[in-house]
C-alpha cells in the first residue's frame, strides 16, 4: 500500500505544482524535506537511542522487562496472541505505550523502535509486516495519550478562559481512535489482499540475520541473582522517596515553581507548560499530578534501572554501552525510509495539494456539520507533526482560544497521529517494506479519531 500512496503523492505534486504554476515550490519542498529528514530526526535520534537502548539493555537483563510483560499478560496477549508472552517484544512494547500515555516522546521512539527490533526476530518473512507489528503501529497511531500538553500550552499562551477543556475530550477520542485502529487491524488482517504470502517465507529468512538481532543476544541464557532483603529495602527507600518529591512538587508554593523550570526545559520541547500553582481546583490538582508524573518519569527510570540491575548482579556499564551501541545502527537504518516518505510529502505540500483537497472536500463537509477551517489541519495531521503544529496555532490565533472549533481542533490534535512518520520511522527500522494494513488501520484511526472529536465537543461546548 506504501508503494501506491507514496507514487501518488509523486505524481499529484508534479501535476498540481505544473497546474498551479509552483513547480519551484515542489523542488524546495522535496530538497528542504530531505535535509530535515537526515539533519534533523535522523541524525538527533542517535544520542536518545542510545540513552534509552542502553537503558533497555539493563532493564533486560535484569529481569524487569519480562516482569512487566507478566503484570499485563491476558491484555498483551489477547492484542498480540502471535507473540510468546515471555519474548522480549513484550516488554518492550508495554513501556513504549507507558512513555506515550505520559507524553514523553522523547523516550517512546526509541522504545518503540526497540519493541519493532524485537518482533522482527520473530518475522519469517522479513520485508513484509506480521500482524503483530502492525497491531503495534495501529496503537502508535491512535495516539494514546492522558493530556494533550502540545495543544493546551498554545490554547494557554493565546489567553484562554480554560484551555484544559479539552482534556476530557480529547481522552474520549483518543479512545474512539485507539479502539478503531486495533478494531481494524483485526479485521483487515483476514483479507485476502493484506495476507502474509507463505511461499515467500523460505527465500526471505535466507535474507535474514539472526545473528545480529539485539534480541537473539538478549536470548542468552542469563539468569540474575535474586534481589535480596537489603536490595528490597534500597529499592522501597527509592520509591517513597519519589513519592515524597511528587508529593511536594504537587502542593509546593509558587516558589517551587521557578525550582522545577530548569529540569522542566532538559526534559520537554520550550512548547510544553509547567504545570500552573496558583489554581486549586480538583481538576487543575489532577493535571498538576499528572503533568509532574511527567516530569519526574525520566529521572525515575534513569536510577530504578540501573539501580535495579546492579541489585540484581548485572554488570550496569558494561551492558548499558552494549545495549548503546544499537543506538547509532538502528538511526541511520531509517534515513532512506524517511527521506522517501518526507520528500513525497514535501512535494505534495509545496505544490498546493493541501489547499486543493480542501476546495474539493469542503463543499461536501460542510453540510455535516464538519467545520471547512478544519480541514487543513485534518489533512496535514497524518503527515507532518510540525506542520500541524502551525496550523493549529494559526486557528487558534484567527478563531480564538475557546471558540468550538478551536477545541474540536485541540481535541483533534491530541486524539490523532502523524501516521505516515510513524510507520516510516518504525518500519524503516527493520527493512519491513510491505506495510500491508497498517497504514489503511493506522488511517481509520485517524479518521475515527477526527469524527469523534467534532462529535464529543459538539455535545459538551456546542
Amino acid at each position: 500500500m506504501l508503494n501506491y500512496l507514496w507514487l501518488a503523492l509523486v505524481l499529484l505534486a508534479a501535476i498540481i505544482g505544473a497546474a498551479t504554476g509552483r513547480i519551484a515550490e515542489v523542488t524546495a519542498g522535496a530538497f528542504q524535506m530531505a535535509d530535515t529528514a537526515v539533519m534533523k530526526i535522523a541524525l538527533p535520534l542517535v544520542g536518545i537511542m542510545a540513552l534509552w537502548l542502553g537503558l533497555m539493555r539493563l532493564a533486560e537483563r535484569s529481569g524487569l522487562v519480562q516482569q512487566l510483560a507478566r503484570a499485563l499478560r491476558p491484555i498483551m496477549r489477547r492484542l498480540f496472541p502471535e507473540v510468546p508472552v515471555e519474548h522480549p517484544a513484550m516488554g518492550s512494547m508495554v513501556m513504549n505505550m507507558a512513555a506515550n500515555m505520559l507524553g514523553l516522546s522523547n523516550a517512546a521512539t526509541p522504545l518503540g523502535l526497540r519493541a519493532m527490533r524485537d518482533l522482527e526476530t520473530l518475522n519469517k518473512t522479513p520485508g513484509t509486516a506480521t500482524n503483530a507489528m502492525c497491531t503495534f503501529l495501529a496503537i502508535n497511531t491512535s495516539s494514546i495519550q492522558l493530556i494533550p500538553t502540545t495543544a493546551i500550552a498554545i490554547l494557554a499562551a493565546q489567553q484562554s478562559k480554560d484551555p484544559t477543556a479539552i482534556v476530557g475530550t480529547a481522552f474520549l477520542a483518543t479512545i474512539c481512535s485507539t479502539i478503531a485502529g486495533v478494531s481494524a487491524v483485526k479485521w483487515m488482517q483476514r483479507w485476502r489482499i493484506f495476507r502474509i504470502r507463505t511461499e515467500d517465507a523460505p527465500a526471505a529468512a535466507a535474507l535474514a540475520h539472526p545473528a545480529s538481532s539485539p534480541t537473539a543476544e538478549s536470548a542468552l541464557p542469563f539468569e540474575p541473582a535474586p534481589l535480596t532483603a537489603w536490595g528490597r529495602a534500597a529499592l522501597g527507600l527509592m520509591a517513597a522517596g519519589f513519592a515524597a518529591v511528587l508529593a511536594w512538587m504537587v502542593i509546593a508554593p509558587a516558589g517551587y515553581h521557578a525550582a522545577t523550570a530548569t529540569l522542566h526545559t532538559q526534559i520537554f520541547p520550550s512548547h510544553v507548560p509547567l504545570p500552573t500553582w496558583e489554581d486549586t481546583s480538583a481538576q487543575n490538582i489532577a493535571l498538576r499530578t499528572v503533568g509532574t508524573l511527567s516530569l519526574l518519569a525520566v529521572p525515575f527510570l534513569l536510577v530504578l534501572f540501573p539501580l535495579y540491575a546492579s541489585l540484581r548482579g548485572v554488570k550496569v556499564y558494561e551492558e548499558f554501552v552494549e545495549g548503546a551501541k544499537e543506538g547509532f545502527q538502528v538511526a541511520i537504518r531509517i534515513i532512506p525510509f524517511l527521506v522517501a516518505i518526507l520528500v513525497a510529502i514535501g512535494m505534495f505540500r509545496g505544490a498546493g495539494g493541501i489547499e486543493a483537497l480542501k476546495s474539493a472536500l469542503a463543499p461536501l463537509l460542510t453540510p455535516l456539520g464538519f467545520p471547512p477551517d478544519l480541514l487543513p489541519m485534518v489533512l496535514v495531521r497524518p503527515l507532518s507533526g510540525s506542520a500541524t503544529t502551525a496550523l493549529f496555532a494559526e486557528l487558534v490565533q484567527r478563531l480564538g482560544p475557546d471558540a468550538l472549533t478551536t477545541r474540536m481542533a485541540g481535541t483533534i490534535f491530541g486524539s490523532t497521529e502523524t501516521t505516515f512518520y510513524v510507520i516510516a520511522v518504525y518500519f524503516g527500522s527493520v527493512a519491513v517494506r510491505r506495510a500491508r494494513h497498517a497504514v489503511a488501520a493506522g488511517l481509520v484511526a485517524d479518521f475515527v479519531g477526527v469524527v469523534a472529536s467534532v462529535i464529543i465537543c459538539q455535545l459538551m461546548f456546542g
